[in-house]
This record gives C-alpha cells, sequence and structure tokens, in this order.
C-alpha cells in the first residue's frame, strides 16, 4: 500500500505550446484525442475524466506543470502539511485555478527542480457524455492508473528522488542505465516511480537539455493501435523519434513520435502492472528489449 499522503495517480499533464492551433490538429488526427479548443487554454480528453491533458499558450514549447489527484480531502491535507514540514512553500488554488482545473479542491507547490506541482481532489467527471476519440481505435488505459506517464530532466537526481520517493511517498519501481544502443555513453540512472499499479507514472534523470520534458506516453487498449498509429505517422510525415520496440523495464511495446513542440510522445499497449505484493526493485542496463530504433 501507498503511504496516506501519496497521490493516487498522475490525473494531468499541462503543456507550455506555442502552436494550439497543430497541436489541436495533431492531438485529433495522430493521438486519437477529443479537443475542447479554446484561444489561450485547451482541454484533451481520453476518458471518463474532461481532460489529461492541458495545452496554455506560450512560447517555451515544453513542460508545465504536472497534477496529482489525490485519494480525499485528507490525502490532500496530509500532504500539504508534509510539504510545509519539509519547507516547502505551498498555496491553495484560487477560485480561477479551481475552475480551470474542473476540480473541487487544489494545492500548488513546486519540486527541487522547480517544476510545477498541483495536487488535487474532486475531478470533473462525465460519465453522461462518453468518450469518443475523432478517429477509429479503441480506448485509452487511464482508470485507477491514471494519466500514462512523463520521462523529465531534473537538476539533481538526489534532491528529486528525496522529494518523490520520501516526501510525496511514490515508491521506485526500477533503474534503467543509459541504454548503449543508443549511443548514450553516460553513467547516470533513470529512475522510475509509480503510485499506483502502473509501473510508472514519472521516469527521471539528472540532465541539462533544452527541454525539461523528455516524453509522454499514452496506453492504449488494443496493440493494433499502435501499429496503426505508427503506419498513421509515416502517412502523414510526422518524424518519427524511435521506431516500434518493447521495453525491458515496464514490457511496453511502443514508438516515439515528434510532437508539435519537438518533444516526443511514447504511444503504446501492454504495460506490466506491479503487484504489490511481489514487485521488487530492478536495474536494467539496457531499455529495450528489441526495436526502438532512432527514426523508426
Amino acid at each position: 500500500m501507498m503511504s496516506d499522503h501519496a497521490p493516487a495517480q498522475l490525473a494531468y499533464l499541462g503543456l507550455n505550446v506555442s502552436d494550439l492551433p497543430h497541436w489541436h490538429d495533431y492531438a485529433a488526427r495522430i493521438l486519437g484525442l477529443e479537443v475542447d479548443a479554446g484561444s489561450d487554454l485547451s482541454y484533451l480528453r481520453m476518458d471518463d475524466y474532461s481532460y489529461r491533458l492541458l495545452l496554455t499558450r506560450g512560447t517555451r514549447d515544453d513542460l508545465d506543470l504536472l497534477g496529482w489527484e489525490m485519494r480525499d480531502d485528507a490525502a490532500l491535507q496530509a500532504l500539504r502539511a508534509r510539504l510545509e514540514a519539509a519547507g516547502v512553500a505551498v498555496r491553495s488554488g484560487s477560485r480561477d485555478a479551481l475552475n480551470a482545473r474542473r476540480v473541487t479542491a487544489l494545492i500548488e507547490f513546486e519540486d527541487p527542480s522547480g517544476i510545477r506541482m498541483e495536487a488535487c481532489v474532486g475531478p470533473l467527471i462525465e460519465r453522461a457524455r462518453p468518450f469518443r476519440s475523432p478517429r477509429a481505435m479503441s480506448n485509452f488505459v487511464t482508470g485507477a492508473l491514471g494519466f500514462g506517464h512523463i520521462t523529465m530532466t531534473v537538476d539533481s537526481l538526489d534532491k528529486s528522488l528525496a522529494f518523490y520517493r520520501d516526501l510525496l511517498g511514490m515508491r521506485l519501481s526500477d533503474w534503467v542505465r543509459p541504454q548503449p544502443e543508443r549511443g548514450v555513453e553516460s553513467h547516470l540512472n533513470i529512475a522510475f516511480l509509480r503510485c499506483n499499479s502502473r509501473h510508472h507514472s514519472v521516469a527521471f534523470w539528472e540532465m541539462q537539455l533544452p527541454k525539461r520534458l523528455h516524453h509522454f506516453m499514452l496506453q492504449v487498449a488494443n496493440v493494433d493501435d499502435v501499429g496503426a498509429t505508427y503506419y498513421l505517422c509515416k502517412d502523414r510525415d510526422v518524424p518519427i523519434e524511435l521506431g516500434l520496440g518493447r521495453h525491458t523495464n515496464d514490457g511496453m511495446l511502443s514508438f516515439y513520435a515528434q510532437t508539435p513542440s519537438g518533444f516526443s510522445v511514447e504511444y503504446g499497449w501492454g504495460a506490466t502492472e506491479v503487484d504489490e505484493t511481489t514487485w521488487r526493485t530492478q536495474l536494467h542496463t539496457t531499455g529495450s528489449s528489441w526495436g526502438h530504433r532512432p527514426g523508426g
């Protein structure tokens, strides 16, 4: 069991993007997401939640924030007390923020790298309006697992582990050393952390790169959706960052495509779900059992 103050799931991801119309088209035609388009703020939907991706018009084309859902108000207050006791500045979400996030309660804070965080309860659920993808495909794997996952860089691996694992109460699933098959020669490790049975909701490594966000992952319920989307990208000249392959640690069969903001999206199927009674932290020295070759 996770700690009482640990997030229940990664509920939503905020992105700061410069070309909202391009993102609207990409999200609908390539990713298969419903788009609630606005002039400066747009919502992308993939299940019963009113949104899972939040697009804000800006110039950074990078990660904007992570939104964690807590189990209930008591867990939200427990997290707030824990953060404040550790010296982390915490703010209550304003009425405008609650309306924009479509939640009943919200706190705001930052991780050691200055990445904006939000923890919430009471997200808007729209079961009376079932999700319908604008393209032919099955459903996304979300529910209690939450939004897929993100992989990002951090300023300090040690401080980030202390924050996400020791303070937020997430669990370390495993480590992957940089992959020699991709020409990475660093000794740095990538840490993968979970807050439910999804193998990881967040992964990070210590590095300074032009963008904080390396990729976010969307998991589909049918393996055919991965292949169909891969060739849809090929047909529509969407750059493939890494071709079809299967990961060693979470077993995901996936590929990586470039988004309109330059970072990647991993489109995958079949990831391992963690059994807390049997799982043990592992080390992998290669990221993929096969495939995931640069450029597809």
